[in-house]
C-alpha cells in the first residue's frame, strides 16, 4: 500500500500563523522533508515536533526524488515543508508532487501561509484576475520575460529579494512605463510589515532612497489601453 505525501505550509514570519493541523501532520509523519533543516529545526523545536528531518531542496531534488517515491510506495507518510510559505510556490515541491502523481501516490496539500495572497488583497489593485510571476530571471531571459509581460492585462505578482528590488523596479519602469500603478509589501506578518503604494517610478525612487529590508512582494497593475 502506498503512503501519503503532505504539502505543509509554514509561517512566513509570525509563528502564530502555524495551523493546528499543520503541527499535527508534522508530528504524525514518518519523515519531514525540509528545504533547510537548520531553519526548519527552529520551527520544529518551537512546536515540540520531534519527527526526523531530511534535506530536500533545489540542489538535490533531482537526485533524491526517485528514492523518496520508492519509500512512499512502501507505505511511508512524509511531509514536505519549505523555509516559509507553501511548498511549490517559488520553492521546491513541484518535482516531487509530479512524481507522486505519476506513481499514484496520494498528495494532500494543507492550506496555510503564503506571501502573495495578503500582498494582493491589500494592494488596492484588481484581484479578480491575476497572474503569479514569482521571481524574474536574473540574467538570461529577463528582457524576454519583461517584453512578454508588458502587455499583460491581468494584475501581476512578483517576488523579489531586498538587494534586487531597486533594479527590478527600474526595469519594470522602463518596460511597463513610469505611471503604472503598483504596490510593494515587505516583512509580511512581521513586526515591521509595510505596504507602499504608488506608481512604478515612485516606488523606484523610494527604494533608491531607503534601505528596504525583508522579502518583497510586488503587485503591479495590468496593461490598460490608452
Amino acid at each position: 500500500m502506498s503512503g501519503k505525501l503532505f504539502l505543509v505550509p509554514t509561517p512566513i514570519g509570525n509563528l502564530s500563523d502555524m495551523t493546528y493541523r499543520a503541527v499535527e501532520t508534522l508530528k504524525s509523519s514518518d519523515l519531514i522533508l525540509a528545504e533547510d533543516t537548520r531553519n526548519s529545526g527552529v520551527l520544529l523545536k518551537h512546536f515540540e515536533i520531534s519527527t526526523p528531518m531530511r534535506s530536500y531542496h533545489a540542489h538535490n531534488e533531482h537526485k533524491v526524488t526517485d528514492e523518496i517515491v520508492e519509500q512512499l510506495k512502501q507505505g511511508k507518510t512524509y511531509a514536505l515543508i519549505s523555509d516559509a510559505g507553501s511548498p511549490g510556490i517559488s520553492d521546491p515541491g513541484y518535482l516531487l508532487a509530479k512524481a507522486c502523481i505519476e506513481n499514484q501516490i496520494e498528495i494532500i496539500a494543507l492550506p496555510g501561509a503564503t506571501a502573495f495572497v495578503p500582498a494582493l488583497t491589500v494592494s488596492g489593485l484588481t484581484s479578480n484576475e491575476f497572474v503569479f510571476v514569482g521571481f524574474l530571471p536574473v540574467k538570461k531571459g529577463r528582457q524576454t520575460k519583461l517584453n512578454e509581460l508588458k502587455e499583460e492585462k491581468r494584475t501581476m505578482i512578483f517576488y523579489e529579494s531586498p538587494h534586487k528590488i531597486t533594479r527590478t523596479l527600474k526595469d519594470l519602469t522602463v518596460f511597463f512605463g513610469e505611471d503604472r500603478k503598483a504596490s510593494l509589501s515587505r516583512e509580511i506578518t512581521k513586526k515591521f510589515e509595510e505596504t507602499i503604494r504608488g506608481t512604478l517610478i515612485e516606488l523606484h525612487q523610494i527604494s533608491e532612497s531607503r534601505n528596504l529590508k525583508g522579502e518583497m512582494v510586488l503587485v503591479v497593475e495590468g496593461h490598460r489601453e490608452k
